[in-house]
């Protein structure tokens, strides 16, 4: 079982979509998972103009590779989060600081992009979801139950009709779990799929660094999911607590060494990709390796062919045999 190796372009969307495609083909990716901004994909375009699509798939194409899936994350936190200035940097000019006109954009994009998938014959749409009671995480001032119940019923209202559109085009979302989304960790995922009683449309994007330092053992993650891990990103991070920074980040950027953890290129961090592919092959995953490259303290380019030897390296295939059943005279 050979897994494709892609890398996702959110971190390279200030580069043309040809640039990329140029880098990612010299670099030895079989693909892409397409950031739905910058150049790299306008969701409108391609669920209206066939012509659009065939210039995205020719230009593939022409650098021998595919796209597997989508990426539409930052569309997607406009719909479920509260608003505040921070949201106007992922949203059109127009809707630049007018709250319901923003969610109503991203609503009828994350659906625009349903059928932008499957045009492009991609059945896996990656993002995130957003989230009215992420800043009641602490809990102070108090937060109560009702509260929290609230706000997961509020994702299943604002994201009904968007998963709706992902059924009629057959295409899946799959949720990046990750803090500021509704759902951040295993008890949390378990409580996005019950209220939306096992939706077959909806699963996730395993990431494993933002487990890792919440805290987390990523691979169980998937143990716990068997049937709802839809996609994969590589990515890994590094914990640095040295007793003066926290887990929460102490209000320092990315990068910053004083932080008390980093995203790390591939291998320089502290996740355990040999697990992750062990469950990944235990219930049969087939789908693509998303490298997500980010590692300020790294060139990108140096970077981004590194993670794919590594990746390359680590991705070993399942055992077509048990070794103990021949061991008989």
């Amino acid at each position: 079982m050979k897994r494709p190796i892609t890398i996702f372009t959110g971190q390279w969307a200030d580069l043309p979509f040809e640039t990329m495609c140029q880098k990612a083909s010299v670099w030895g990716y079989d693909g892409l998972e397409i950031a739905c901004w910058g150049d790299h994909m306008e969701v409108k375009k391609a669920a209206e103009d066939q012509a659009y699509v065939q210039k995205k798939l020719e230009t593939l194409a022409a650098h021998n590779l595919k796209c597997w899936a989508l990426g539409a994350h930052l569309a997607g936190q406009c719909v479920g989060d509260l608003y505040d200035p921070r949201l106007d940097t992922f949203a059109p000019e127009a809707v630049k600081g007018k709250p319901e006109e923003l969610r109503a954009w991203a609503i009828e994009e994350m659906k625009l992009t349903a059928r932008a998938a499957r045009n492009l014959g991609c059945y896996v749409v990656n993002g995130f979801m957003g989230s009215p009671i992420w800043k009641f995480w602490y809990s102070f001032p108090p937060t109560s139950e009702e509260m929290v119940e609230q706000g997961f019923k509020k994702i299943k209202e604002l994201w009904t009709p968007i998963l709706d559109e992902f059924d009629h085009w057959a295409v899946k979302f799959a949720l990046e779990v990750h803090p500021t989304e509704i759902a951040f960790d295993i008890y949390t995922a378990r409580k996005l799929l019950e209220v939306f009683d096992y939706r077959p449309t909806l699963g996730f994007n395993f990431d494993p660094s933002h487990l890792l330092w919440q805290g987390m053992v990523p691979h169980l993650f998937i143990r716990e999911f068997p049937d709802r891990i839809f996609h994969v990103h590589m990515k890994d991070v590094a914990l640095t607590l040295d007793g003066k920074a926290s887990l929460i980040g102490s209000h320092l950027p990315f990068g910053d060494l004083r932080r008390g953890w980093n995203f790390r290129s591939l291998g320089h961090g502290d996740v355990d990709f040999e697990s992750i592919i062990r469950e990944l092959n235990a219930i049969g995953y087939s789908g693509p390796l998303s490298v997500e490259w980010e590692d300020n303290g790294m060139d990108r380019e140096f970077g981004a062919k590194e993670a794919l030897d590594f990746v390359r390296s680590h991705d070993f295939p399942p055992s077509g045999l048990a070794f103990d059943r021949h061991m008989k005279k």
